[in-house]
């Protein structure tokens, strides 16, 4: 591993390790949302999503885009997508109870 890669890959981890973060970032696959959007689809505060929506726009994993006073908040496309179907393949092939990874043999 490059030298430095383990901190980057720790705060890249950090930051949607949070529930709430991958549940915006899940619905965001589907589509573009405004915050009212994503409050009514996962059941949270407004300030609740706010709070989440900034490390995440921080370290690039959504971008926002102003249409007159509303902020639309996307996926970045050119990472997040593969990153999810990356482990929608892993966990179909190494955990198929869907959360819980069976425990490995060893000899």
């Amino acid at each position: 591993m490059k030298r430095g890669l383990s901190q980057t890959c720790y705060v890249f981890f950090s930051v949607i390790s949070n529930p709430t973060r991958l549940a915006i970032l899940e619905g965001l696959l589907g589509q573009p949302m405004n915050v009212s959007q994503m409050i009514e689809r996962l059941k949270q505060n407004q300030s609740m999503i706010s709070h989440n929506l900034r490390p995440l726009l921080r370290c690039g994993f959504i971008k926002v885009e102003r249409r007159g006073k509303e902020r639309i908040y996307s996926l970045n496309g050119d990472t997040v997508e593969h990153l999810f179907k990356i482990v929608e393949n892993h966990s179909r092939k190494y955990c198929p109870t869907m959360g819980v990874c069976p425990q490995r043999r060893t000899k």
